[in-house]
């Protein structure tokens, strides 16, 4: 291993988890609509962030941050009973341009999720 390897992986150890996630891909996003979609609970929790999605987006263009905040609590709290694949999956989707085809491509693959919602 040379030495800047090392030196990197010192680096990243010394980190918080969520603050070097890894740059998400299409394939990560392929396995968790797998996981997610194969889970009846897992698809209605999914289900039911995207409902307070809609809520949140909502409460942004009032510009009502305390309901904002509650919201992004109990979606973050979802998002956690969905996996640490989808967790990491968002926290690596982080780093990508919106506007990127890497970022379409994942959004592509996650609409999978949104029709099992009947979106």
């Amino acid at each position: 291993m040379k030495l800047t390897s090392i030196v990197a992986a010192l680096a990243l150890a010394a980190l918080p988890a969520a603050a070097y996630a890894a740059k998400a891909t299409k394939a990560d996003a392929q396995k968790v609509v797998k996981l997610i979609s194969a889970d009846k609970a897992k698809t209605k929790t999914y289900c039911d962030m995207a409902k307070l999605g809609d809520e949140a987006q909502e409460a942004e263009q009032k510009k009502d941050n305390k309901k904002l905040d509650e919201l992004a609590k109990k979606m973050d709290d979802m998002g956690k009973q969905l996996g640490p694949e989808y967790v990491s999956l968002m926290q690596g989707m982080q780093d990508i341009d919106p506007d990127s085809k890497e970022s379409k491509d994942i959004g592509e693959v996650l609409e999978g999720l949104d029709k099992l919602c009947g979106s």
